[in-house]
């Protein structure tokens, strides 16, 4: 009876432990094995409105679970509701509970590429950018209105388009927009640097002349061997008291950068952005410029230029003149093929 009773035993804790190690594997497979299998990397994004159900939502349909539950056991465990950081969170294939979690626990974000773009509005710029990050546009928007703000970073409402310099930036999507400016202003520093500085200085210029020099460039060429000679076009006219007579600043102060043909009554447009009526630089930049197009004022040709006008063929080339003579037959090609393009505006 006893040694029956003993084999009971021994099978009932041979049971126990059977049953123990396969809820412990059950448990571990679910914690620690390959869960998340979307194709490619997947990113799920946590703004502040989530809640805990809507991140089961997010991470099972970006994640690809072959078992959900464990997650859900786990985070009901660790207190995840208590804890949510907004952000953007990766989730590779193989992965498991344990690693997925723990991102989102500790807040262990992905950086992600942020684009800034030479545009020529502000306004387009923060919708550039709300498009990008967790921060919506308006909050950029409202920050790049802000007369107190602008004073406090150095600028005002014309001249802080010098502030940005297009690029590709890494950075994490839940950046607040005051974390974006200030991101912009190290990007600025960095920009320019001693040598950039001494070039400006060399020219009798500082960084935000620089820009707005360079922002008409660029509106007057897309063409990048032509941007130094532009440049240094415009600069001779500095030099020589001269109006710099740029077209694209006539657009700009009408508001339409679309026309071809500048009227005289564009011309007569009183603005302090007419270029034909005010001598010497407008008062901030037209566009934000590249940095390509910076260097090419900071590294503008040497030459006699003083005059240019587009080519007659429509190809976004120029013809350069160093006299009034050769300008206006120039000019007159170009007019007669508007003319038969009927380009009249």
């Amino acid at each position: 009876m006893k040694t029956k009773r003993k084999k009971i035993l021994i099978i009932s804790v041979i049971l126990i432990l059977g049953i123990g190690l396969l809820c412990t594997g059950a448990l571990g497979y679910l914690w620690f094995g390959p869960q998340f299998h979307p194709a490619s990397t997947a990113y799920v994004y946590i703004d502040q409105d989530d809640t805990i159900d809507s991140i089961y939502n997010k991470v099972e349909k970006a994640g690809q679970p072959r078992a959900f539950i464990g997650f859900r056991w786990m985070t009901q465990y660790r207190h995840y509701d208590r804890n949510i950081h907004t952000g953007r969170y990766a989730i590779r294939p193989g992965e498991s509970t344990y690693h997925v979690l723990s991102r989102l626990l500790w807040g262990y974000q992905e950086p992600m590429n942020l684009v800034v773009g030479s545009v020529r509005h502000l306004n387009r710029l923060a919708r550039n950018v709300g498009n990008q990050l967790m921060t919506d546009s308006t909050a950029i928007a409202r920050l790049l209105a802000d007369s107190t703000y602008i004073a406090s970073l150095g600028y005002d409402r014309q001249t802080l388009p010098a502030l940005f310099i297009p690029n590709t930036y890494e950075v994490y999507w839940d950046m607040s927009a005051e974390d974006f400016l200030k991101r912009m202003m190290q990007e600025h520093e960095r920009f320019w640097n001693k040598e950039r500085r001494s070039k400006a200085q060399a020219l009798g210029m500082t960084p935000v002349e620089v820009a707005t020099l360079a922002s008409i460039v660029e509106e007057e060429t897309n063409n990048k061997e032509e941007k130094p000679t532009v440049a240094g076009l415009y600069i001779n006219r500095l030099q020589q008291g001269m109006p710099l007579q740029a077209d694209p600043t006539v657009r700009f102060a009408v508001g339409d950068f679309g026309r071809q043909r500048v009227t005289y009554a564009d011309l007569s447009l009183d603005s302090p952005y007419n270029t034909y009526l005010h001598a010497g630089l407008p008062p901030g930049p037209i566009r934000i410029p590249t940095p390509e197009g910076l260097d090419a004022v900071l590294d503008y040709e040497r030459h006699n230029y003083l005059y240019m006008c587009a080519k007659e063929d429509f190809s976004g080339r120029h013809n350069f003149a160093s006299n009034y003579a050769d300008h206006l037959r120039n000019a007159r090609r170009y007019q007669q093929a508007l003319n038969k393009r009927k380009i009249f505006r």
